[in-house]
């Protein structure tokens, strides 16, 4: 996944998902035999070793991201709209628009994927362990103590790292470490399991990788190259009127 720039991370494509889902499903499988350990050892910590990870699992909500990237989009797309001339200014709005939509798309995108799945596979939590075991499952009719698989704290935090990776590459590698060590906090916090956010991180890099795709087949921020590879392609106009700004 270090090349940001191949349609699909870890050599996945058309050909071969078959066999990568398999061998993620029997991954899943095998950490299923360690899921009750890690987790009750986790949250077995003591108090002084678990605070870090309680701030450090707030990095894993949407908000942080979906509410300043849905607000940017809305208003500059409007004034994209209603903006009558062809200029400079224009040009920047318009990029500025597809920047945050993208941001948002991705983001909100594969939480919409978690938040479904959680829904329709109904797992218990860490915290009705005791009750129910680790592996009962209240389909569809549930509420948030059976929605642990997949994390949906997870998949924000890997969408957002690989969101950073596509648009700021030289930031991936901090963002990617945060995003880890979020997914490490779900079960050190006791709300998820390791599978759970195994599968959370999946969500959030396959359907940002989908996401940007999709991007680039309209040529929206992404451009497919002649090596199959796809390149971020700028926000030049914007970029100018930034460094005008700050001259």
């Amino acid at each position: 996944m270090s090349d940001l720039t191949k349609r699909w991370p870890f050599g996945l494509n058309r050909r071969n998902w078959p066999d990568y889902l398999a061998f993620f499903i029997f991954a899943l499988f095998v950490l299923l035999f360690f899921d009750v350990y890690a987790s009750r050892s986790a949250t077995a910590w003591a108090v002084e070793w678990r605070q870090p990870f309680q701030f450090v699992t707030h990095f894993g909500l949407s908000e942080w991201v979906l509410v300043p990237s849905g607000l940017v989009f809305l208003v500059s797309f409007l004034m994209f709209r209603f903006w009558g001339k062809t200029s400079h200014w224009r040009r920047a709005i318009f990029e500025l628009s597809l920047l945050s939509g993208f941001i948002f798309a991705a983001v909100a995108g594969t939480g919409l994927i978690t938040a479904f799945a959680k829904r329709i596979l109904g797992r218990g939590r860490p915290t009705v362990y005791d009750d129910f075991g680790a592996f009962d499952f209240q389909y569809i009719f549930n509420d948030w103590t059976f929605q642990s698989f997949p994390s949906g704290h997870s998949t924000t935090a890997m969408a957002t790292a690989i969101v950073v990776g596509f648009l700021a590459p030289r930031f991936f590698r901090l963002f990617l470490i945060i995003a880890l060590v979020t997914g490490v906090s779900r079960v050190v916090t006791g709300d998820h399991y390791p599978t759970d956010v195994l599968a959370g991180f999946a969500v959030g890099a396959l359907g940002t990788y989908a996401i940007r795709n999709l991007f680039a087949r309209r040529r929206w921020l992404f451009r497919p190259t002649p090596g199959g590879k796809i390149r971020f392609t700028g926000v030049p106009a914007l970029r100018r009127l930034l460094q005008r700004a700050l001259a």
